[in-house]
């Protein structure tokens, strides 16, 4: 498989996990933190430096973002999880949330990127793992993809 591909995949893989937070928030009810909201942001950045690199001259470019991206959404992540695994600490209604929900996208796409829930709360899971601990498997899973790419010799 060439490297155009990959970020192809990589990015429909993205574009999926944002549907998942979609089921997830709309049929299940479970509203978004300040900082699942951020994630998303993340996925969504991956996926579109996919499509940069997929559709641009530089495939390496766009896995370069990419994994940008993916670092960035590993640090977000790494905080929501030491909120988790410390009970009584909060990122609810702060100046994060704040001026995450005054920022255009939220403001345009509320059903997106809109953030109303507690971090504390997002110990809700599937298959054993939390919510966040999916979300740190998958920026791993994709920052490697990246790190793979761009380490690779050929396009």
């Amino acid at each position: 498989m060439n490297s155009r591909n990959v970020l192809l995949v990589t990015a429909f893989v993205c574009f999926g996990l944002i549907g998942v937070a979609m089921y997830l928030q709309h049929v299940l009810f479970l509203l978004p933190c300040p900082l699942c909201v951020i994630q998303r942001y993340l996925f969504i950045g991956i996926g579109v430096a996919c499509l940069i690199g997929y559709f641009g001259k530089s495939p390496k470019l766009g896995a370069g973002i990419g994994l940008l991206a993916a670092l960035g959404g590993l640090g977000v992540v790494s905080k929501h999880l030491w909120v988790l695994a410390h009970p009584g600490l909060s990122c609810g209604i702060d100046p994060l949330e704040t001026a995450l929900n005054k920022i255009p996208t939220a403001t345009a796409m509320p059903w997106l990127f809109y953030a109303d829930g507690l971090c504390e709360n997002a110990t809700d899971g599937f298959l054993g793992l939390s919510i966040p601990q999916w979300s740190l498997i998958w920026f791993v899973i994709l920052g490697v993809t990246m790190i793979w790419l761009l380490l690779r010799k050929r396009a």
